[in-house]
């Protein structure tokens, strides 16, 4: 016991000590940029004070630079995994662990993940080795239609993982949407556009009466909550929206943060779509969508993004009874901007994105089945979902100026038989230990003269 104590509290130490970014160069490598372009052979990247300065054939190395052969290897930017609970479970089924839902909370809007996500969490270094380098973390509707805001982290084996808070707001229609607001779609949609109204309404009023107005560097932090909620001040009949989710939902309304609706059935998306006619403003990402195929047209019309899961063709609601393993596809093929995201198993997981990826390249060989090419599947679990965090150019990509996230891999990111040896994360080199790699080497090499008696044969 004393020596595991020793261990953590070393473990710890070694989190809490800031460590300098490396200036590194990897030459002779295959490059994937991320930007939806194919790969490169023999070429380089060279990444200085945690920034990628250049990548692609005949990039020139600094003078003195380390540098590292990449032969035989592929380099990429770091994964990017939409829609996940890193950092809020360690234990699905122990409750004390998990901090997804909040089935009994009297709010809905307001709730906030940055302040418990753990980057102590086995996910995190277990995501990490498999080459995912920053996130978007999203509660779990549990009260209210309403899950709360999401937050944007990077996996750093430090505590400082948060790095955009508050970066959207959750909520989740359809048919969970319905039961949640008490049976039927009709009620969600109303609960919804209530709450919009609500919200506008509060911010004009905190404005009237010198409430503080939330910025871009603060979303949806609370405004003005000691000003007078006019014209409507008397709210002792108001039950669908407290005061401190009216205030959250304030950034929504004005375009300030993101909305991430959950929503999956053709004619659902379509009435979300609509919700723009009357609120101009909302910046919106739909998530699901496992139908969004049949109205690929109107999405890409309304310029609004999509996170969905790949190869889902197994319809497990009515919502999704026109689900389809060329439904990505044909979006794309659609103009509509696409990233692979979202997780419908307990099987599946953040680290999973490049074999989800791969599957939709390996579709495009199917007869009649619509798939990806390697550059666009790629670039739908990197730059493309950093941009519709609103990260274009800074993350997910090899690009002049952008994070440091390298991985540096042994084969084909998207061939299941390849993996991580090297993850860098703003040009820090991460330990790719965790918890399944101790497990491994302590039963590859189990030294069985120590088991208890009742173990012999």
């Amino acid at each position: 016991m004393k020596r595991l104590l020793t261990l953590a509290t070393f473990a710890l130490a070694l989190a809490a000590t800031p460590v300098a970014a490396q200036d590194i160069a990897i030459t002779g490598a295959t490059v994937a940029t991320g930007d939806g372009s194919d790969p490169i052979t023999n070429a380089t990247v060279v990444v200085q004070n945690g920034r990628v300065v250049a990548a692609g054939s005949g990039v020139a190395v600094p003078a003195g630079m380390q540098t590292v052969d990449g032969s035989g290897m592929w380099v990429t930017p770091g994964i990017f995994a939409s829609i996940t609970n890193l950092g809020l479970v360690d234990v699905d089924a122990v409750a004390q662990s998990n901090d997804v839902n909040a089935s009994d909370s009297p709010f809905g809007a307001a709730l906030d993940v940055s302040p418990v996500i753990n980057p102590n969490a086995q996910d995190f270094a277990y995501s990490r080795a498999g080459g995912v380098t920053r996130a978007s973390v999203m509660p779990g509707a549990g009260a209210s239609i309403f899950a709360g805001q999401g937050a944007i982290v990077d996996l750093g084996a430090d505590y400082d993982a948060v790095r955009h808070p508050r970066a959207f707001q959750y909520v989740e229609m359809g048919e969970r949407g319905a039961w949640l607001a008490g049976g039927s779609r009709t009620s969600a949609h109303a609960l919804l556009r209530n709450a919009l109204l609500e919200a506008g309404s509060f911010g004009d009023a905190a404005q009237l009466t010198g409430g503080r107005k939330t910025d871009g560097n603060r979303l949806g932090q609370t405004i003005g909550l000691d000003a007078r909620f006019t014209p409507d001040a008397d709210r002792s009949s108001d039950v669908l929206l407290t005061r401190f989710d009216a205030a959250a939902l304030v950034p929504v309304v004005n375009g300030e943060q993101k909305l991430y609706v959950g929503v999956e059935r053709a004619s659902d998306i379509l009435s979300i779509l609509a919700l723009k006619e009357e609120f101009p403003a909302l910046d919106m990402v739909l998530v699901g969508v496992a139908e969004g195929w049949m109205v690929a047209d109107r999405i890409a019309a309304a310029g609004v993004p999509v996170i969905s899961a790949a190869l889902r063709d197994l319809p497990v609601s009515f919502e999704q009874l026109a689900a389809t393993q060329s439904n990505v596809g044909r979006m794309l093929d659609a103009g509509v901007t696409v990233a692979i995201g979202g997780y419908d198993s307990s099987g599946d997981h953040p680290r999973g994105l490049p074999q989800m990826a791969g599957n939709m390249v390996a579709l495009n060989r199917v007869p009649g089945a619509t798939g990806m090419s390697w550059g666009e599947a790629f670039a739908a679990i990197t730059s493309v979902p950093a941009a519709i965090a609103g990260l274009e150019g800074r993350v997910g990509v090899l690009a002049q100026g952008a994070h440091g996230d390298i991985v540096v891999w042994d084969g084909d990111p998207l061939e299941t038989s390849s993996a991580p040896v090297r993850v860098f994360i703003d040009g820090v080199e991460q330990p790719l230990v965790n918890h399944q790699t101790r497990l491994r080497d302590r039963y590859r090499s189990l030294d069985e003269s120590k088991l208890p008696r009742a173990y012999e044969r």
